[in-house]
């Protein structure tokens, strides 16, 4: 009998492990904002931007919020954040005219480092790894390209690198993550999707084709990750059908003297995602409008463990934790199986 009981405990012991699973909590909603902009500088602060002027900052890991409007910027979509430490962040509104302002005390004020009242202007994405760049939609089918070397204080507009687009062929403002700087020792490049009509992968300034959903103006590539210059994941698809699962994920193996190396996952995302980090070199997070999966094997396989609807997801840039953020003011937090 007591062995009996031993294989009993065993065996249900070994079916709540197979069962576990990462869930995800909500920390914050009700806001009247939709939030895209998320940049987590550790596992205590978290910044975030969205729609109607709206920023909030935790430096509490999550615990409580201050949620702040940028004054004079009450109507302005700020789709974009890079926060540097629990003061300084730079935020990024889209139209005309495309703005970048900067917050050196925590967000209770702002000065301009950057604007655009070019006809067409539209920027969708930033990032940084030393260096900074931003890139918009195209003017007369070029897209727009600027860098900073110095925390976004001063921008170098279209002068490093100029790539042509096809007509329909642009950017997604969905989730501020379609471009990535990647650093090869002490040199910068920058890696970015495209979407709409073609949906392309651009690496340093050579353009590749992507097996992606892509056509209209509402499907192809949204989102790039990419892990310590060895591989890369991009998501995307149709947000207009956001249930659509099919040629939505590209797996990108990077060779030393070769072509990047396209792979495409066998059990792909379960829908359109606006949105995709790594969290370790195996396991990614991905979000869009109809839920959330994790895959544990570096994107080959994914599953569903929420029907959430998320715009964007990060991993701490010096941390563990992950956060998510979309509509309404929602913010939640990724809680790792147990």
């Amino acid at each position: 009998m007591p062995r009996l009981i031993v294989v009993l405990i065993y065996f249900l012991l070994c079916c709540h492990l197979s069962n576990a699973q990462d869930y995800i909590t909500i920390l914050d909603s009700g806001h009247k904002t939709s939030l895209r902009g998320l940049s987590i500088v550790n596992d205590n602060v978290i910044w975030a931007s969205g729609s109607n002027g709206a920023v909030v900052r935790s430096t509490n890991g999550g615990k409580t919020f201050e949620w702040l409007t940028v004054k004079g910027y009450e109507l302005r979509d700020f789709r974009d954040i890079e926060a540097f430490d629990e003061n300084a962040a730079l935020i990024m509104a889209i139209a005309e005219p495309a703005i970048i302002l900067k917050t050196k005390d925590g967000g209770q004020s702002w000065y301009k480092v950057f604007e655009d009242t070019t006809k067409g202007m539209f920027l969708d994405a930033m990032d940084f790894d030393g260096v900074g760049a931003v890139i918009g939609d195209p003017i007369n089918g070029t897209a727009f390209f600027a860098t900073t070397i110095d925390d976004g204080e001063t921008w170098y507009a279209n002068k490093f690198m100029k790539v042509s687009l096809f007509e329909g062929e642009a950017f997604f403002a969905a989730s501020g993550s379609n471009i990535k700087i990647v650093k090869h020792g002490d040199v910068s490049f920058p890696i970015f999707v495209t979407g709409g009509k073609k949906s392309r992968v651009i690496i340093t300034g050579k353009p590749f084709e992507l097996d992606i959903l892509q056509g209209s103006e509402s499907q192809g590539a949204n989102s790039i990750s990419i892990y310590t210059n060895k591989t890369a994941v991009i998501v995307g698809g149709d947000f207009k059908n956001d249930t659509i699962s099919q040629n939505n994920c590209v797996i990108i193996r990077f060779q030393k003297d070769s072509m990047p190396n396209f792979i495409m996952p066998e059990t792909p995302p379960h829908g359109y995602r606006s949105c995709v980090a790594y969290i370790t070199e195996d396991k990614l997070i991905t979000c869009g409008t109809s839920g959330v999966d994790i895959s544990n094997d570096s994107g080959m396989n994914w599953k569903l463990i929420s029907n959430q609807s998320f715009h964007v997801c990060q991993k701490a840039k010096k941390g563990d934790t992950v956060f998510l953020a979309g509509a309404d003011g929602k913010i939640a937090k990724l809680e790792p199986a147990r």
